[in-house]
């Protein structure tokens, strides 16, 4: 979910899988999957900020629940990110994951 403003200043929270497109023309319109239309105050470049936050701290609560790095490779793989450039992941520390 994503905190977002509607033009008239009332915020609002978005389920942001819902959101299928954002246009700037000249305020930003989101189509979501339903056909639904919402305008926002922030831009466009800030919706997708937004959105790639959120699924960033989303990915790093299942690495944290995840008790090997093989396992976080799938939950990537899932989420379609690329984790070429990434450092390697750390050796293992032999405690038990919580």
């Amino acid at each position: 979910m994503i905190e977002l403003t509607r033009l008239n200043g009332a915020p609002m929270v978005l389920n942001s899988d819902l959101i299928k497109t954002a246009e700037a023309s000249p305020d930003t319109m989101l189509t979501l999957i339903n056909g639904e239309k919402l305008i926002v105050r922030e831009g466009t470049a800030e919706v997708v900020e937004r959105v790639l936050a959120y699924r960033a701290r989303l990915l790093a609560l299942v690495a944290k629940r995840l008790p090997s790095y093989d396992e976080l490779q799938r939950a990537v793989s899932l989420t379609s990110l690329d984790l070429s450039g990434q450092p390697p992941p750390p050796a293992p520390s032999g405690k038990k994951p919580r």
